[in-house]
């Protein structure tokens, strides 16, 4: 087989060129199904940009609520360590705030 872009000839099993590292053998995120050519799966169809683009907005989506989840309990305990100092007046406030948020 030869390399798409670099024209050297490479084995038929080869999943990246050995001379220019081009990917030889792309691999369906939705079905495995191992194909020469990327872009769209010829077994289901599925775009790959598209796929991976979905799942990035996935991870971040679930990263942005476990990070609201931390930054919540963090402002509690801060406040909870100013008590002393403030009289808890700013422990009130931050309960007053979280349960107008929700």
């Amino acid at each position: 087989m030869q390399c798409p872009k670099c024209h050297t000839e490479v084995r038929d099993v080869a999943t990246f060129c050995t001379r220019c590292h081009a990917t030889l053998r792309f691999k369906c995120p939705s079905c495995s199904n191992e194909q020469r050519h990327g872009g769209t799966c010829d077994k289901c169809g599925i775009d790959f940009a598209k796929f991976a683009t979905v799942l990035i907005g996935q991870t971040r989506a679930e990263l942005d609520v476990e990070h609201d989840r931390l930054e919540r309990r963090s402002g509690l305990l801060k406040h909870l360590l100013f008590v002393p100092v403030t009289g808890g007046i700013s422990l009130i406030r931050h309960l007053l705030v979280t349960k107008e948020k929700k």
